[in-house]
């Protein structure tokens, strides 16, 4: 039989939570060969049986004879007609307790990373909220979505397609949705883009990281703004590369330090249309001087074209990439702001001489993006769906940037000066008040409520402090509960300084 302290540890695995999806003979089979991994029961030792266990356990017998079968076709016990089960004879494992506490060492030690993993572990990764709450950034309103219609369109490619849907796609892309996505860029951004230039992906996350990886080596220096995405620069940081932070203001990156570095970098990244996180929309004069900086000293423009659907006061000014007449620009962009998160769609308008061997790269990285989405998606452009959905968000979002810019006057005109952008999913906010940044983001969570923190973003560290708050996911009602939760919860920082 079981020592007490045997069976209660079996009681114990089979009752927990995190095995509760297993059936209950697995259970119990499982159970039984961690004490034996353990050297709980060592080589030789008598197992119980079937029955005297089944009744100490409250099962039924032919539950426990599952759990020895497995155990015995795995090799971890011997059965012996007339004589009973038997823990197997296994010399190739330490005795139990060398063992156990060898594991507990080796799962307490840092893992042997290389330094591009050392990197990209320390880099936190780019972590979203699975259920957003106020004022979470960059999320759009997914309850507003036409899910019916996208089911509808996504059962009419499977009835057309069949299995075919099931089977491996072209890394580069579905033809359609490729052929979708350049007519949209063209016509709506200016681009200029042809369906065997589009690289389609499952985020622009994945394009920055293609971009690293492939257009320079580790220790060469990429220009990024400052202050800049933190995905961005977390990508560029985990590839080696030395980020060399340039200025931005209200025209958007500033040019003079980039046309006076005697040692140009062979890249830059921008987000030129609404940069983040400040909204600034980088002049067309320095757009034109920068594409012919890069045509001059053969860089790459890396466009980050990530909202640039919802723009709330006049059109707004044409790509880049449709302007660099040298094909030096990399245009990304992204379905997840515009559609919903879970989508995983991003893309990449390619110059010509990169589509090969990106396409070729992005094989290694997770081979191809899934095909039924693929298909659906291209059908929801074709047939106008696209269009009237980011019309009819751009409305809600933009009566939902004027409810939140008004809440913060009326509820936390103490604290913060609101900096009202143009477009976006969020409005920057600065502090204005003697409570640091860090304090006002931890009082915030504590009452539900989810702020970034300006400082981080801005590499030189010298940005003024504040936050971003995001508004399109929130309808008015959650946006005015929010904010006087924030405004409560300052108040007492306020107060307790």
């Amino acid at each position: 039989m079981f020592k007490h302290s045997q069976l209660e540890s079996v009681k114990a695995w089979i009752a927990h939570p995190a095995h509760a999806a297993m059936p209950l003979h697995a259970r119990i089979q499982r159970a039984i060969r961690q004490l034996i991994l353990d050297g709980a029961l060592g080589p030789g030792k008598p197992l119980p049986a079937s029955r005297a266990l089944a009744a100490s356990l409250g099962v039924s017998r032919d539950t426990i004879e599952s759990a020895y079968a497995q155990l015995h076709a795995e090799g971890f016990i011997e059965r012996r007609v007339g004589s009973g089960s038997f823990v197997a004879q296994m010399t190739e494992f330490l005795p139990g307790h060398r063992r156990s506490k060898r594991d507990a060492l080796m799962r307490n030690q840092a893992p042997n990373l290389s330094k591009r993993g050392g990197a990209m572990f320390r880099s936190g990764g780019v972590r979203e909220m699975l259920v957003p709450r106020p004022f979470a950034h960059g999320v759009p309103d997914t309850r507003s979505f036409p899910l019916p219609l996208w089911e509808r369109l996504e059962r009419q490619v499977l009835k057309e397609t069949g299995t075919l849907a099931l089977l491996h796609c072209d890394p580069q892309g579905t033809e359609p949705l490729r052929r979708a996505i350049a007519d949209y860029v063209n016509l709506e951004r200016g681009a200029r883009a042809t369906a065997d230039r589009v690289l389609v992906l499952t985020s622009s996350q994945q394009a920055m990281t293609l971009c690293a990886n492939m257009l320079l080596d580790p220790g060469e220096r990429i220009l990024i703004e400052d202050p800049a995405y933190y995905g961005a620069r977390k990508a560029f940081d985990a590839a080696g590369l030395e980020s060399v932070p340039i200025r931005v203001d209200s025209q958007g990156i500033t040019i003079e330090p980039i046309l006076s570095d005697p040692h140009p970098a062979k890249a830059i990244f921008l987000t030129p249309s609404h940069q983040f996180p400040t909204g600034a929309t980088l002049a067309l004069d320095r757009r034109l001087a920068l594409i012919e900086w890069a045509a001059r000293h053969q860089a790459w423009i890396i466009e980050d074209d990530y909202d640039s659907e919802f723009h709330y006061a006049g059109k707004p000014t044409a790509c880049v990439q449709g302007l660099d007449p040298n094909d030096r620009t990399i245009y990304i962009g992204t379905f997840t702001k515009s559609l919903f998160p879970g989508l995983r769609i991003g893309y990449a308008v390619l110059p010509p001489q990169l589509v090969k061997p990106m396409t070729v790269a992005r094989t290694l990285f997770d081979g191809h993006t899934a095909s039924i989405a693929q298909l659906t998606l291209a059908r929801f452009m074709e047939g106008g769906h696209f269009g009237a959905h980011v019309r009819a968000m751009r409305t809600i979002y933009a009566q939902r940037l004027d409810v939140l810019s008004g809440l913060v006057r009326k509820y936390l005109s103490d604290f913060v000066e609101p900096r009202v952008p143009v477009g976006g999913l969020q409005m920057p906010c600065v502090l204005t008040c003697d409570i640091p940044e860090r304090l006002a983001v931890d009082a915030a969570r504590r009452v539900g409520v989810e702020l970034l923190g300006l400082s981080a973003l801005h590499a030189a560290g010298d940005g003024k402090a504040g936050f971003l708050m995001g508004f399109a996911a929130y309808t008015p009602c959650e946006l005015k509960v929010a904010v006087r939760k924030l405004a409560n919860a300052l108040q007492t920082v306020k107060a307790s300084a």
